[in-house]
């Protein structure tokens, strides 16, 4: 069924600045998530005391993350997309009063609040992209989404610790809760005049059924494991980076810059945004997952020498970046506009199954292993992405 675009957004012009525009809101929900992102396994570590007990608070969020994900939908039929937006703001305020608390309660219903307030902003955000960005606008959007995402991706995990130990333990959580005002704020005129934007006409389906519906269309199901792939990844170099600057002798210092420089990558997303459109999603994806398990098992075989091994992680993080140039596009490009708000809660669930599966396979290994075996087991998923990309339509 063909999306239904009026006029305007026929036009170049303002489907282009309409595309910066939302692409700019990105960066917005980025700053709320990453000026806490690396407060918040510290705030959890003083306060229970140990990696393991900090690991089962995250697993037991991450349950809980992903049948509330699934629940927005649902929440959406009642309250309205405005509803669900000011209710993430509101939840994203309520994290922090909660976190900065400082006790063990605080702490796991800060997180609770925190994990689904980024679902309602991301999925109101994302359903506001589909209605507002012509069809074909959106896999040049995704490039410029995630270039306009680099700079608190980049900043925002230092900036966080930094202004908790500097400034004020409280501010972080403020700042947070701010970006998600504005970006309510910013986004309330767009849900009210969104040209392709259609009602629904059935009721909506339990969260369970949409599992089923979305799991049985081959293309949005190719479109979850390829994402599943390549967040699982950053995961993996976002924990266990810093862990191996520090046990090879670089120092917490050394882990930091690489995490750093491996994120500050996205940078360079104009360029392969440019070449998935140039010669297709499909090659760059293909060839994007094979760079990243190539290198990133390299990177296994160099880490008896600290700073070659530093460096093999970084340049593994670069290939890796490839796979941004093409983003979530393959989602956008295949879900059916009359499912929109069921399809994404779907889709986004992608985040919470790398918050659940990698972390339990990396500790597996790392009983029997030493820190290489991870980068290894990294590797080989990212080869076998590479193997599944090729079921993408050559058309993309």
């Amino acid at each position: 069924m063909p999306v239904l675009t009026s006029p305007l957004t026929r036009r170049p012009g303002i489907a282009a600045s309409r595309s910066t525009i939302f692409a700019a809101l990105f960066m917005l929900l980025g700053f709320a998530q990453t000026i806490v992102l690396t407060v918040l396994p510290i705030e959890a570590l003083r306060l229970l005391g140990e990696a393991r007990l900090v690991s089962l608070a995250y697993l037991g969020v991450g349950f809980a993350g992903l049948f509330g994900r699934l629940a927005i939908p649902l929440i959406i039929r009642s309250i309205d997309r405005s509803g669900v937006l000011m209710l993430g703001a509101g939840s994203l305020c309520l994290s922090g009063l909660l976190l900065v608390s400082a006790t063990v309660p605080g702490l796991v219903l800060g997180l609770l609040c925190n994990v689904f307030a980024l679902g309602c902003l991301e999925i109101i955000l994302n359903l506001c992209v589909l209605d507002q960005i012509p069809r074909g606008e959106l896999g040049r959007f995704e490039s410029k989404r995630i270039f306009f995402a680099a700079t608190p991706w980049t900043f925002g995990p230092w900036l966080g610790v930094w202004l908790q130990l500097n400034v004020a333990v409280w501010l972080p959580f403020l700042l947070s809760a701010a970006s998600g005002i504005a970006l309510l704020v910013s986004l309330r005129g767009s849900l009210t005049a969104a040209p392709n934007r259609r009602q629904p006409t059935r009721p909506s389906p339990s969260p369970l059924l949409s599992v089923r519906r979305f799991f049985s269309q081959p293309r949005l199901r190719l479109a979850w494991a390829l994402a599943v792939g390549r967040s699982s990844w950053w995961g993996m170099f976002q924990i266990y980076a810093p862990i191996y600057a520090v046990q090879s002798g670089l120092g917490a210092e050394v882990g930091g810059a690489m995490v750093s420089m491996g994120l500050g990558w996205m940078w360079t997303v104009p360029l392969w945004g440019w070449l998935g459109r140039r010669y297709g999603v499909r090659k760059l994806f293909v060839a994007g997952y094979a760079a990243s398990g190539a290198v990133t098992l390299v990177t296994a075989l160099l880490m008896q020498s600290a700073w070659i091994g530093a460096a093999a992680i970084v340049l593994a993080a670069l290939a890796t970046e490839m796979l941004d140039g093409g983003g979530n596009s393959l989602y956008l490009r295949a879900v059916h506009p009359y499912e929109r708000s069921e399809m994404t809660a779907v889709f986004a669930s992608y985040r919470d199954a790398t918050q659940l599966l990698p972390p339990a396979i990396f500790a597996a290994l790392l009983t029997a292993f030493q820190l290489p075996a991870v980068f290894v087991a990294g590797g080989v998923m990212m080869l076998g992405m590479s193997g599944l990309a090729r079921y993408i339509p050559r058309r993309f």
